[in-house]
């Protein structure tokens, strides 16, 4: 068990890199892309490249050891799919209204969503430690959100992205339920029903894009940011549980920080250090947390 729970550690650190990239990316892509069309088409891409893999894995007769989803895991299904469109949407959002790298670093408010989530709606136990990164990693998220110190004015593109991480804290407790069964299957599905449900949304609001360079962009992004970084999530899941994997994969906004002042010269002012700061504090309790415990099957 300490074997596998060693590998899932390194799954879920590994899912972190792809991911990181998307957010100071997808920055770049909205000057084009709406924020609607473009939570469709990261999706999108994420279904369809995991869909190709799925298909050479099938050629190779590589299935079989996994397992399929069933009706009894339709509820989760369909909570993961609908979620995930909302949450999309709000972080394409909130990116288009902040800076790449205060978008990234409060990314990391998902920690706190989904163990809070997962203590309370599905048992999982958080101890002190745990709570003591949660209560840093707020603490860190509310000086980003807060616009103006003088008169305590919140930013809506910080709130969005809040509320996009609230949305993955619950698709995280949802894709712990699924996590037995094949990733890859679950990430094909993800990717289509949330990328479809996107992109009937983004029409009825008249979010759409022709620029077909940016739109090819946007789906190979979605396949490398979205679909192998979920694919190997969910592998970590297995082992590590929603609350636990979260913690790792908190490596992930601290690289798209780097990734944003690299790409846009970004000059952050003095409370976005401060906020660095207590996040890092904050992630390495929670990381330091999951060492030497195991996950629960519940």
């Amino acid at each position: 068990m300490k074997t596998k729970q060693n590998t899932a550690i390194f799954w879920a650190i590994l899912s972190a890199a792809p991911y990181a990239i998307s957010i100071p990316v997808s920055k770049i892509l909205l000057k084009e892309i709406p924020p609607t069309m473009m939570a469709s088409l990261l999706y999108l891409g994420a279904g369809i490249g995991m869909s190709i893999i799925w298909f050479v894995r099938s050629k190779k007769d590589k299935l079989k050891s996994e397992l399929n989803l069933t009706k009894k895991e339709m509820p989760y299904t369909v909570g993961m799919v609908l979620i995930n469109i909302v949450a999309a949407v709000f972080l394409m959002i909130g990116l288009d209204m902040t800076t790449s790298s205060t978008a990234s670093l409060l990314s990391n408010f998902e920690i706190v969503a989904t163990s809070v989530i997962a203590l309370l709606s599905f048992k999982e136990a958080i101890s002190k430690r745990l709570w003591f990164a949660i209560g840093l990693i707020t603490v860190a998220s509310i000086l980003l959100s807060v616009k103006d110190l003088s008169n305590v004015s919140f930013s809506f593109g910080s709130f969005f992205i809040l509320l996009g991480t609230i949305c993955w804290g619950f698709e995280n407790n949802f894709t712990r339920k699924l996590s037995v069964k094949d990733p890859l299957e679950i990430v094909i599905i993800k990717g289509f029903g949330s990328g479809l449900g996107s992109l009937i949304l983004a029409f009825i609001v008249k979010q759409t894009a022709t620029n077909v360079g940016y739109i090819i962009a946007t789906l190979a992004l979605g396949f490398v940011a979205y679909g192998l970084s979920i694919y190997l999530y969910i592998y970590a899941q297995r082992y590590l549980g929603a609350a636990k994997t979260s913690t790792y994969y908190a490596i992930a906004p601290f690289i798209g920080v780097v990734l944003s002042f690299i790409l846009f010269f970004e000059i952050p002012k003095a409370p976005f250090f401060i906020a660095l700061l207590i996040m890092l504090i904050g992630t390495y309790f929670a990381s330091a947390e999951g060492k030497g415990s195991e996950a629960k099957d519940y």
